[in-house]
């Protein structure tokens, strides 16, 4: 029975090339799962951010929330050194904790979590992440427990890595059609630069160019103001003389 559920969360954790995609709502999933497959009492999940730096995303307890987040500030525990190695952290009795990490201890012991266990979020090496699991009595994880744990955290890793890689590839799709529009923009205003001033087409583009550049407005705006005849055709008028007396190549008027 269990290991069906084991199978439904993989499969769950797996499938993360949706549009509504949630992260925090993912890590929350995850959290809960943890706590309902393995023999833990509760859990929390940690991923860094742009800056390398662990950010405390969710939660299954209050009390975890509250360990994870004394860690990221102390910058020590046992979640900063599995992220750091990229290894499991087993701490099966929190009292050993006080002569490496005694803040991390002493909370631990207040809020009544006696075993820390914390494995990576990671895919070959690079680590995204760690998930912490937690536990009101000492003792160390079964083998199958932590076997399932580290499943859990690699296939949900698997699938946050695939979904940041479909974001990008996004962006830089809506990045290029952004880029392909504003061209077609640019060279509609050079037309009309060169046929409003008689200019040759690069000469156009310095017209255009230098315009931008005296009002401080992005190229791709000023390119829409000339198609849309709302510049300022005298400034324009000036560049283009300017332009076409420095051009031996212009059209002549």
């Amino acid at each position: 029975m269990r290991d069906d559920r084991l199978a439904e969360a993989l499969v769950e954790f797996a499938d993360t090339l949706v549009d509504d995609f949630d992260v925090i709502d993912f890590l929350h999933r995850l959290a809960a799962r943890c706590v309902e497959l393995l023999d833990v009492d509760a859990a929390a999940l940690m991923l860094a951010d742009q800056y390398g730096q662990l950010r405390v995303l969710a939660s299954s307890s209050e009390e975890a929330g509250l360990m994870d987040l004394l860690q990221v500030q102390t910058d020590s525990g046992p979640s900063v050194l599995c992220f750091r190695r990229g290894e499991p952290v087993y701490t099966p009795d929190v009292a050993k904790m006080d002569g490496r990490w005694p803040a991390v201890g002493r909370l631990a012991r207040e809020l009544d979590l006696h075993a820390v266990h914390a494995l990576p979020m990671r895919l070959r090496t690079e680590v995204i992440g760690v998930a912490n699991l937690f536990r009101v009595r000492p003792g160390l994880l079964s083998e199958q427990d932590r076997r399932m744990g580290r499943a859990l955290a690699d296939v949900a890793t698997i699938g946050l890595l695939q979904e940041r890689t479909l974001r990008r590839r996004r962006v830089l799709a809506e990045q290029l059609q952004t880029a392909l529009t504003t061209r077609v923009v640019i060279e509609q205003a050079k037309g009309v630069l060169a046929e409003r001033f008689t200019l040759d087409m690069d000469a156009a583009f310095r017209v255009l160019r230098e315009y931008a550049r005296s009002r401080r407005e992005r190229l791709s705006d000023v390119a829409g103001h000339v198609v849309r005849n709302e510049a300022d055709l005298a400034t324009l008028g000036a560049l283009a003389h300017d332009a076409g007396a420095s051009d031996p190549h212009s059209r002549p008027g």
